[in-house]
Order: C-alpha cells, then sequence, then structure tokens
C-alpha cells in the first residue's frame, strides 16, 4: 500500500465529484418538494371540488373557502365577501382566517352601509370603497383579491394577505385565486338554482292544491235536464285557469223529476288573464252569480247585478269579465240569454241546417259600473244544437301559426251535427280536431272550455193555445 499523498489533480477531481452530488442532490431535494407542494395544491383543489359536487347547504361550501385558499397560496389569512342576487352583501355567508384574530374586519364588513343596499355589487366604485375599508384594516399586509362572477354578474370578493413583507404574490398563486373564485361562483350558482327548484316545487305544489279546489268547482257531471242532452269539458292552458262554466238550478229546493223540469240557469265565461289569479276571480265570480240566479231574475237583470257586485274587486285586480247567462225552461223549450261581451254561442237549427249565432248588447264584467245588458230569447226545436265556448277554442294556435278561429269551429261542428250523433259525441269531435290542429306536442296558450246542449230528436212541442 502505497502512503503518498494524492497528486493535486487528484483531489481537485475528488472534490469536483462531491460538488457535482451535493448540487444533484440539492436538485433533487428541491424535485422532491416541488413534487410534494404541487400534490398538495391538487389534493387541496380536489377536497374543494368533491365539496362543490357533494355538499347541498352553499355555507358548508363558503366555510372551506378561505381555508383552501390560504393554503394554495402560502398566505397567513384569507377573506370572502359573497354577494346576494340582488347586489346586496351576504352578511351571513362573510368568511375569514383566522376568524379570531379578523372579528373587528366582519364586524365592519358587516354593518358597512353601502353594502346593504340593492346594487351594491353592481357598482365599481362602491365596491372600491369595500376594498379600502378591508385595506385600512390590514394595513400592514400585503393584500390581492379577486371578483366573483356569475353569469357576468358580481357575487362576491375574495381576499388573500400576509404580513410578512418579504411574500411575494406569484403568477401562479394569482391563477389559484382565480380558480378557487370561479368555484366559489359555480357553488352560488348552484345554490340559486337549488333555491329556484324548491321554490317551483313549492308553487306546483299549490298550484295542484289550487287546480284540484278548482276542478271541484266546476261541475264535475253535467245535469240531467227534461228534453236535452248536455256534455261539458275545460282543458286549462295552466294547472289554474280562468275558464268557467256552470249549470244551476234556479229553484235548488226541488227535487227528482220536479228538479229535471225545472228552469235551469247555463252559463259559460272567461277572466281576462291565466293561472292564478284568473282562477280566483273566477272562484269569486262563481259565488256572486250562484246567489244572484235565487233571486230568479232575467239574464239581463242577473248580469247588471252580477257586475255592480264585482266592480270592486275587479277594479283593484284590473282584469275584466266575459259572461254569457241563459236560462232554460224545458216545459216551454225556451233560452233566455244575456251576453257580457263573450264569444255569442252557436246556434244549429236543425230543421233549417244551418248555424247562427246567439248574441246581445252588453259590456264586460268590471268594465262599467252602471253598464246595461240587453235580453234575448229563443225557442228551441227538437235536434237543434247549441254550442257554448270560450276564446281559447278559436283562438289556438296551430303548428302553422295559423290560429283554429271561429269559421272552422262553425265547420267541424257542421259537420257533426250533420251525422246526428250525441251531444258528448259531438263535443268529443270538436275537442279531436282541436288536438290535431294544435299538434300532439304543443300546448294551449290559452284556457279551452266548450258546453254543449243538443234537444232531443224525437221531440214533440206542446200546443199552445
Amino acid at each position: 500500500m502505497s502512503n503518498k499523498p494524492p497528486r493535486p489533480q487528484n483531489l481537485a477531481s475528488l472534490q469536483s465529484s462531491q460538488q457535482s452530488h451535493s448540487t444533484a442532490d440539492a436538485f433533487r431535494e428541491l424535485f422532491e418538494s416541488l413534487s410534494i407542494e404541487q400534490r398538495s395544491n391538487q389534493d387541496l383543489l380536489a377536497s374543494l371540488s368533491f365539496a362543490l359536487r357533494s355538499f347541498t347547504n352553499v355555507a358548508r361550501f363558503l366555510e372551506l373557502v378561505p381555508v383552501v385558499i390560504s393554503r394554495l397560496v402560502g398566505v397567513q389569512g384569507s377573506l370572502l365577501v359573497p354577494f346576494h342576487s340582488d347586489g346586496r352583501i351576504w352578511r351571513e355567508q362573510i368568511q375569514a382566517i383566522p376568524l379570531d384574530q379578523h372579528e373587528e374586519l366582519l364586524r365592519k364588513i358587516s354593518s358597512f352601509q353601502q353594502g346593504l343596499t340593492v346594487g351594491f355589487g353592481a357598482d365599481p366604485m362602491q365596491l372600491v370603497a369595500m376594498d379600502r375599508l378591508i385595506q385600512r384594516y390590514l394595513v400592514k399586509a400585503s393584500i390581492v383579491s379577486t371578483s366573483i362572477i356569475v353569469r357576468g354578474q358580481q357575487r362576491g370578493r375574495l381576499y388573500v394577505f400576509d404580513s410578512e413583507s418579504t411574500f411575494s404574490f406569484s403568477d401562479v398563486h394569482r391563477s389559484h385565486l382565480q380558480l378557487v373564485a370561479d368555484l366559489t361562483g359555480v357553488a352560488i350558482e348552484n345554490d340559486q338554482t337549488l333555491q329556484a327548484i324548491r321554490n317551483h316545487e313549492r308553487v306546483d305544489q299549490q298550484l295542484s292544491i289550487g287546480a284540484e279546489i278548482q276542478a271541484q268547482l266546476l261541475p264535475d257531471r253535467c245535469p240531467v235536464i227534461d228534453g236535452i242532452e248536455l256534455a261539458a269539458r275545460c282543458r286549462p292552458a295552466f294547472q289554474v285557469g280562468g275558464d268557467y262554466y256552470d249549470f244551476m238550478c234556479t229553484r235548488p229546493e226541488l227535487i227528482g223529476k220536479s228538479r229535471e223540469k225545472g228552469r235551469w240557469a247555463l252559463v259559460i265565461g272567461d277572466v281576462m288573464g291565466k293561472g292564478v289569479p284568473a282562477g280566483l276571480l273566477m272562484t269569486m265570480l262563481r259565488g256572486m252569480l250562484r246567489a244572484e240566479v235565487l233571486s230568479g231574475l232575467p239574464p239581463d237583470r242577473i248580469l247588471h247585478d252580477l257586475n255592480q257586485l264585482a266592480q270592486v274587486d275587479l277594479e283593484h285586480s284590473h282584469r275584466f269579465i266575459t259572461l254569457f247567462y241563459s236560462d232554460f225552461d224545458p216545459r216551454t223549450k225556451r233560452l233566455r240569454y244575456a251576453n257580457a261581451a263573450h264569444n255569442p254561442p252557436l246556434l244549429w237549427r236543425a230543421e233549417q241546417r244551418s248555424i247562427s249565432r246567439l248574441d246581445a248588447p252588453g259590456l264586460l264584467i268590471g268594465l262599467q259600473f252602471d253598464a246595461n245588458y240587453g235580453c234575448g230569447s229563443i225557442e228551441l226545436q227538437p235536434g237543434d244544437v247549441l254550442l257554448y265556448y270560450t276564446d281559447g277554442v278559436t283562438e289556438a294556435p296551430g303548428m302553422t301559426g295559423e290560429r283554429f278561429n271561429e269559421a272552422r269551429l262553425i265547420k267541424i261542428l257542421e259537420e257533426s251535427c250533420r251525422s246526428g250523433i250525441g251531444a258528448q259525441a259531438i263535443l268529443d269531435q270538436l275537442f279531436s280536431r282541436l288536438d290535431h290542429f294544435v299538434g300532439i306536442d304543443h300546448h294551449l296558450e290559452d284556457d279551452a272550455s266548450m258546453v254543449l246542449l243538443k234537444v232531443d230528436d224525437g221531440l214533440k212541442l206542446p200546443t199552445v193555445n
């Protein structure tokens, strides 16, 4: 073994090798550190994404936002100030970490008067004022902020801050900040959509109850009236509609055959508008009209009194009602009628084999307090058919945009009456042709109702001396 000291060139080579190993170790440690940081950031973002998918309570998600962003960026604190959809600061959901060190700041933001006004979030000058408020409180900290945008609407501000003077916000930090802000915007939008769905479900439930009540108010079957056959149907455009028809015995104390031979009121009406408001007014009208029928007055007086009774309620609602009122006496087969600007019923005369309109002068119910109404009268003959209908039938749009219109209704009614079929069969044909015209996948734009009266074909009228 040689005891000679290493040559100078061998020593330099050894030192170079040691330095190379030291540099490689340093790079390896740096790479491992960066990999750990990257995995940590990925885990943080994954946890926030999981919360976004899993949490149905937006408050739980918003609590996580400051925690995740502060760790992603590596800062001491973070602040989230969300806004309501109308732009006001959502005070209940302001979040910050560390909370114990920033309770005073949260109180200042919650009591920030400008932030309590509608439209605050849409006013850039007001947002700058809030940013300055936060900067004054965190006077020694470096602060970076970004907006939370939902469908072009400002829904909050997200801040990160650190008091270390040496801390520097990189482009990566800013990218992470914006990413978390965007995820927060998605969470807020999801919550808003969920709340809207729940509100719609509650409204749908109330509408279903309203539709059920309204269905009970409309006659569930046509009455038996001596010498005539009746059929009726209402198809609302919405769950609750404004169409109305009714059959009322003017002497409700009668029973059995006496009731069948008594005088009956037949009425059809339409409240202008659709949905719940129209349905409520229709219900009010029904109660008033049923009380008026008991007076035994002729149709023109019934409409006159009804118009005066309903005037106050209709004036406040800014709506009006069309109504055709008639009464029928089975003993004489005479139909008396009055019209408050409703679609005139169509009368098929079996003997003449032609169709005409029944009409009388009169204004809308609720339009003028002292309105007067004309009264008409006609004697029905065997085989005659009378069709009452609302404008939802004739105004129904087809697939080409063309309206069903009165001319088409008259043509179909004439074809059905000529075939000699009964009242229900005629009504079924009318609705079948209407449905075919509108289209299977389309809904009516307005409520559509029809009531059909047919005089028995073999009826013999008594001789009147």
